[in-house]
């Protein structure tokens, strides 16, 4: 590994910072106040953005983490290595502020922890399925993070003064992890993959029962089957969307023989996922309401050119896939059509029966979603630092 030392504080973290100080104080007066004193939700819109954004989207880009994993690993593609451990970075860190704003969005927030009680359970909510599915991915994610915080600090422990007789007892517990995790962690990636694919897909069953409340161009009873393709694409889209942007800011060569080939495999999965938002119009009839004008027809519209097709068109261009530019930008536009495609479900398309026209995100709203997404950054920045994930020539040495 390079010597090459980058700051960690530039222009942009600071930015961040100052993002993530007005997300904490937003969150403090949600605590304080409650959540109708910072959110326009009422009891006919029980969700908005931060169910829309900070959970939803949250969740999908988060999909990084088992597509890459289930290449590297399922599949044995050793090629794809490298990437594996920034996409697992990133779900980490996505699916935690996931749980998080699950945490800031509900009135009873206090009672988040009755999920892990069996005899609270129910077996026949598609709710309970994502929750449970969550917290067990996110546990699953804590393990397969393990083995870099060993690599880390095994043999590097040399805690000072009174901590020091502590020194051997936590080298030895890293020696143990070190060992039985590389037994076992085939079992939590497969794991992982499982889980993954549930709650991907049951986060759309949520939005099949509610026939009433969503717009009919989106309403389908297939949405957990294209939920969960959309996720296999944007899965590989974000893997090569943040590693362009990790080597950008940590001054690292970019791995373009890995990231190249990773977007040859999005076209085929936008051509699947595309393939059915199709047919099923065909076959519900639901096209007609592309030609009402209405801000749902145009969102529509919106997320199947600038989400799939055009950087579908990027991806099978072997020569603009060679170049960095090109593949930032498609990557972009697959992660953009998701995050719109789930807008669009949760709030766009969504309208209750007796809803007092539409939902509009509060200020605070908008403030602690960019807070939260800042301190995303920041931890992600801070864990690349600090831990192996990133380990290409140039990247940031290590203490």
């Amino acid at each position: 590994m390079s010597e090459h030392r980058v700051p960690f504080f530039t222009t942009g973290v600071k930015v961040l910072c100052v993002l993530a100080l007005a997300g904490i104080a937003g969150l403090v007066a949600r605590f304080v106040f409650g959540l109708g004193a910072v959110t326009n939700l009422d009891d006919q819109y029980g969700w908005g953005l931060w169910i829309g954004i900070d959970v939803a989207c949250g969740v999908a880009l988060a999909a990084g983490g088992f597509t890459t994993a289930f290449i590297a690993h399922v599949m044995h593609r050793d090629h794809f290595h490298s990437v594996v451990r920034p996409a697992l970075l990133t779900a980490m860190l996505g699916y935690t502020f996931v749980a998080f704003a699950v945490f800031v969005d509900l009135g009873r927030y206090y009672n988040i922890w009755h999920v892990m009680l069996p005899e609270m359970w129910q077996g026949n909510s598609a709710l309970f399925e994502v929750g449970i599915c969550v917290m067990s991915y996110l546990t699953v994610l804590y393990i397969e993070f393990l083995p870099i915080v060993t690599e880390r600090f095994m043999g590097r422990v040399n805690l000072p003064g009174f901590w020091a007789r502590l020194n051997g007892g936590i080298e030895a517990v890293l020696r143990f992890l070190d060992r039985t995790l590389n037994r076992v962690m085939t079992f939590f990636i497969i794991a992982g993959v499982v889980l993954s694919c549930a709650h991907q897909s049951s986060l759309g069953t949520l939005m099949v029962i509610a026939p009433t409340k969503l717009h009919p161009l989106w309403h389908t009873t297939i949405l957990p089957l294209q939920f969960l393709l959309s996720a296999f694409a944007v899965g590989l889209a974000m893997a090569i969307f943040e590693s362009i942007l990790a080597s950008r800011s940590l001054k690292h060569p970019l791995e373009m023989k890995v990231l190249s080939p990773l977007g040859r495999m999005i076209p085929f999965l936008l051509t699947v996922y595309l393939g059915t938002k199709f047919i099923d119009m065909v076959t519900r009839g639901s096209y007609v309401h592309l030609l009402e004008g209405s801000l749902q027809s145009y969102s529509w519209m919106a997320e199947v050119l600038l989400g799939i097709l055009i950087p579908g068109a990027i991806f099978m261009a072997h020569r603009l896939r060679r170049k960095p530019a090109w593949l930032f930008a498609g990557s972009a536009l697959v992660v953009l059509g998701v995050v719109l495609n789930r807008v669009n479900v949760f709030i766009i398309g969504y309208k209750p029966v007796y809803g007092d026209g539409p939902y509009v995100p509060a200020w605070p709203e908008v403030v602690i979603t960019i807070g939260m997404i800042a301190m995303i950054v920041l931890l992600y920045r801070l864990f690349v630092f600090i831990f192996p994930n990133i380990t290409a020539e140039g990247a940031p040495h290590h203490a």
